[in-house]
């Protein structure tokens, strides 16, 4: 039976590398995507990207960034971007629904507060996804990993300003696999990504030489070397 409707949606894929819940004070962060769970059929109590149907005066940006104002309360965005179309004539039940997703990222400090169904899920492990939506968080996790590599897009995860020891954290949480901190800063400063800010950060408990404090050269998106790759050691 040929559709006679095409509804379109607009959802966002959010992440941001923070501490895992519960988990001690000495372990890594780890990239973490925001999800509500979902009271209704269908799918009822399985998890889904904020978002919602496209407004018939609102073009996709404006959208997405009304309903995670308004449904998870979610106004802290460093960056969001429009990825891909997933148009599946069955993706969702009822009338055919077109989806555009969205990258939003998070800068790791701030700590948004969020409605009671919603809450931030570590990306390596997934509670039961509604719908399309895992191969989403998926495919974001891949264009981020990619963006990483060629453009600045780090900007939007780290603190305004960090030890290089923190930003590493922060990039092998992102790209899932370990990075030596003298090599992302030999490829950064390189690349004008990052600069000291001339001051150090506090000596911790251990005492030691304070550590010197960086600053992304740009909080606006930019490419900075289309061919490159930030691989996995060895």
């Amino acid at each position: 039976m040929p559709h006679i409707s095409t509804a379109h949606e607009v959802l966002a894929v959010v992440f941001q590398v923070r501490r895992v819940e519960n988990s001690p004070p000495s372990a890594k962060p780890a990239l973490h995507v925001l999800l509500w769970q979902r009271a209704l059929e269908p799918e009822k109590g399985k998890w889904s990207l904020p978002g919602g149907q496209l407004g018939s005066d609102e073009d996709l940006t404006s959208s997405v960034r009304r309903q995670l104002a308004e449904k998870v309360d979610l106004r802290e965005l460093a960056h969001l971007e429009q990825l891909a179309i997933f148009s599946d004539p069955h993706r969702v039940p009822g009338p055919r629904t077109i989806a555009s997703t969205f990258l939003g990222l998070v800068p790791s400090p701030a700590t948004p507060e969020l409605p009671s169904d919603t809450r931030w899920h570590p990306v390596s492990d997934l509670p039961p996804m509604a719908f399309d939506h895992a191969p989403m968080v998926e495919h974001a996790r891949t264009r981020l990993v990619a963006k990483l590599s060629y453009t600045n897009i780090g900007f939007a995860l780290a603190p305004a300003e960090f030890a290089l020891s923190a930003l590493r954290d922060i990039y092998s949480a992102a790209l899932g696999h370990p990075v030596d901190a003298t090599n992302l800063q030999r490829v950064l400063e390189r690349r004008h990504v990052i600069t000291r800010t001339g001051t150090t950060a506090r000596s911790g408990r251990s005492g030691g030489r304070p550590a010197a404090l960086y600053r992304f050269t740009d909080a606006r998106y930019r490419v900075t070397d289309e061919f490159a790759a930030l691989r996995p050691p060895g």
